[in-house]
């Protein structure tokens, strides 16, 4: 029954790495921006959840209503930047990884290093399970999972019956073509990077609810995020969700025999995704 249990967790803790790396996988395949301020996003979202519900004595749930607008905005204006200097792709990566050491200093600077933890008193979700028969699901990872299972069908059914939905993967799949047709790539592009700064919100809201904060907590979600949009395919959300269940249930699993092994089983898991199925879990499909 252990290997249940530790199966089923890491399945649930799955669901959070999957709603960190939505916004990840939609920018890098549909806008080719590698945005690994995206990380610091979440870090942000997670203190101020903590800073909401501490100081201001905010439902840590519903600070969202608060982040979420606030990193829609800076994830937008930071595409919007992106597009007028014409910045590449690979470029973009550095760029943003200068982006994240600078908010992590920020962090470090406004709330110091120390470890950041909402009390009981704030944040009753931490001491809540739901349990079935022996097994125990712990309320925040469950509510990591039910959310991420929303974000991606909501993107899923966005970017397959709606307008900008197929303008957006009409773009990813051929840029020039797409503008030729009158796609206004620019605003399109703006939104979706806007949509995934809001999932950075949900996802630091989620960790913060979980989890104990430090500002070095963003070098440590790199790794498994980027496994996570590699194997379930870069611009396939769907990939993101069943990827981030399958690598951590299969962590969890791990642990149980080595804990010190679980980072050889991330990383060997991008290898052989690179090697032998470098298009992801699913055919990539534009956007």
């Amino acid at each position: 029954m252990i290997y249940i249990q530790a199966a089923v967790s890491g399945i649930l803790v799955g669901g959070l790495y999957a709603l960190m790396a939505i916004g990840m996988s939609l920018t890098w395949g549909t806008l080719k921006v590698i945005n690994l301020a995206h990380f610091a996003l979440i870090l942000l979202s997670g203190y101020l959840t903590y800073e909401l519900a501490t100081g201001l004595g905010m439902d840590p749930l519903l600070t969202v209503i608060v982040t979420a607008p606030i990193m829609f905005v800076l994830a937008g204006a930071l595409q919007w930047l992106f597009q007028a200097r014409r910045v590449s792709e690979f470029n973009s990566l550095l760029i943003s990884f200068g982006l994240l050491i600078a908010t992590v200093q920020v962090i470090t600077n406004q709330w110091s290093a120390d470890f950041r933890r909402m009390g009981p008193e704030v944040n009753p979700y931490a001491v809540q399970s739901v349990a079935l028969g022996p097994l125990v699901f712990p309320a925040p990872t469950l509510f990591a999972f039910v959310v991420a299972l929303v974000v991606v069908l909501i993107g899923h059914l966005v970017l397959e019956r709606t307008y900008p939905g197929r303008a957006l993967r009409a773009f990813a799949q051929d840029r020039a073509i797409a503008s030729a047709f009158g796609i206004d790539h620019g605003r399109l592009g703006i939104v979706l990077a806007g949509f995934a700064g809001a999932t950075a919100a949900l996802a630091g809201m989620l960790f913060a609810v979980d989890r104990t904060l430090t500002p070095t907590a963003a070098f440590e979600w790199i790794g498994i995020v980027f496994a996570v949009v590699i194997i379930g395919g870069v611009g396939n959300i769907v990939g993101a969700l069943v990827a981030g269940s399958l690598l951590m249930m299969v962590a969890g699993l791990v642990s149980l025999w080595s804990p010190a092994a679980t980072p050889l089983v991330v990383f060997s898991a991008i290898v052989a995704a690179l090697l032998f199925r470098p298009q992801g879990l699913f055919a990539r499909r534009a956007g």
